[in-house]
């Protein structure tokens, strides 16, 4: 009898568990879906902001001959081609042409009255004096003048016209393509309009910034999705905090969350730093030249990232922080969490265990996690105000240049995913205190 009402009593305490580990691994099971997409697309917008910045990067634009031969041959083509004088200035071109002519004249005669030596000389000086009459070529200039304006007004010359203005700009940008540079660049813009199938340099702008216009919306849709996933499991916490029963299991389950926002946290980018001139707009011959959205910088770093980038250094010091914070901000925390799991699960022994009991209880204040959502904090806060202020005094606007410069630098959803981590871990820290039945000292 006794027996039957153990199993009984048995099968009661243990229905409340099975139920809640069914539903706290559903809602784990919909926090890491969160998560592996947060993680796809930060990397998805990481690589098409790249792509974006090194095809919109000022060596492609205004420092680019090539662009730069576009633009003034498309002006010197339209001016000369639509050149139209009027009356008044068919006038006073006129008046210039004759002097011009005159002067032509002038010098001609001035040559032909020096005395010569030679005989051949002696002949010419006197043909031209008895048969050539200076005063009716004169009298024909207004006529000559006449004819010229009305060939340079002929729109089969303002075509060649406009052959000739323009020849010397693509002499250069021949020059050009024989540089190796050129050629490289011109090879991966190429590649670049293969791989996302498009032709020109907008319609690539184009579907880029609509890609991540939507990639952001989704983004912030499951970082928002996550954060809601804890606060439910808090809700668990908050419900059940006076069945002592379940509280191992539920805090089990709650160490499963924190890892996935761990993980999320530490590769997901958490800062985007970018400078961009998003204008540069001067009158160039009474036309516009126009250049936009010239990237000046770029970059886009998660917490692993940076620790890559260090270790990858020759120099040791950027070694040595790359250690440190692969060790404090990554490793720490992995195995404080594991420690607190131990010493929950474990026997008496174990659970008391000197290092368990370290890691569980006195190594929150040798893991840097905290540091670092304060460095990053700190470090958007300055890079912020300091591109601010570098891009506000390029900021131009007159009649003639007017330049609009554009400081897009943020923190991205990796940083609110490893801030929710630092403060949900250190709510699991407090409640392991209150629920553990082996000492914490």
């Amino acid at each position: 009898m006794e027996t039957q009402e153990k199993h009984t009593k048995e099968r009661k305490s243990f229905l409340p568990k099975l139920l809640l580990i069914v539903a706290l691994a559903l809602l784990l099971g919909a926090e890491g879906y969160f998560g592996f997409r947060l993680h796809e697309l930060s990397d998805q917008q990481e690589r098409i902001k790249e792509d974006y910045s090194d095809i919109n990067n000022i060596t492609y634009g205004l420092f680019s001959v090539q662009q730069w031969k576009d633009n003034v041959s498309r002006i010197v083509h339209h001016q000369v081609r639509n050149l139209k004088m009027t009356k008044k200035q068919k006038k006073v071109l006129q008046t210039e042409v004759e002097q011009v002519l005159l002067a032509l004249i002038d010098k001609a005669e001035g040559l032909v009255n020096k005395p010569k030596k030679t005989i051949s000389g002696k002949i010419q000086k006197f043909a031209i004096k008895n048969f050539v009459n200076s005063d009716s070529i004169k009298a024909q200039v207004p006529a000559f003048a006449r004819k010229i304006i009305a060939e340079v007004d002929n729109p089969k010359n303002k075509k060649q016209l406009s052959k000739m203005a323009i020849g010397e700009f693509n002499e250069l940008a021949d020059e050009e393509k024989f540089d190796s540079a050129f050629v490289a660049n011109a090879n991966a813009v190429k590649s670049m309009y293969k791989r996302y199938q498009v032709s020109s340099t907008e319609a690539l702008n184009k579907k880029l910034t609509t890609t991540l216009v939507q990639i952001w919306s989704k983004t912030y849709a499951y970082s928002l999705g996550m954060l809601a996933c804890v606060v439910v499991v808090l809700g668990f916490w908050w419900g059940l905090r006076k069945r002592k029963d379940l509280h191992v299991v539920l805090f089990v389950m709650s160490l499963f969350f924190a890892f996935i926002l761990l993980a999320v946290g530490l590769t997901a980018s958490m800062i985007e730093v970018d400078a961009r001139i998003r204008s540069l707009d001067f009158v160039l011959l009474g036309e516009h030249v126009l250049f936009k959205d010239q990237v000046l910088f770029f970059q886009s770093k998660s917490i692993m990232d940076v620790v890559r980038v260090l270790l990858g250094q020759e120099g040791i010091d950027s070694i040595l922080v790359g250690v440190l914070i692969l060790a404090f901000s990554i490793l720490f925390p992995v195995v404080k969490l594991t420690s607190t799991g131990i010493h929950l699960l474990g026997n008496k022994k174990l659970a008391e265990n000197g290092v368990i009991k370290y890691f569980a209880f006195q190594s929150g204040k040798w893991s840097m996690a905290d540091v670092i959502v304060i460095a990053v904090l700190m470090a958007y806060i300055g890079l912020n105000g300091l591109l601010e202020g570098q891009l506000q005094a390029l900021n131009i606007k007159n009649d003639s240049l007017t330049i609009l410069t554009t400081n897009n630098t943020a923190l991205q959803p990796g940083y609110i995913i490893f801030i929710s981590f630092v403060l949900y871990g250190l709510i699991l820290s407090t409640i392991l205190k209150f629920i553990t039945p082996h000492d914490t000292h």
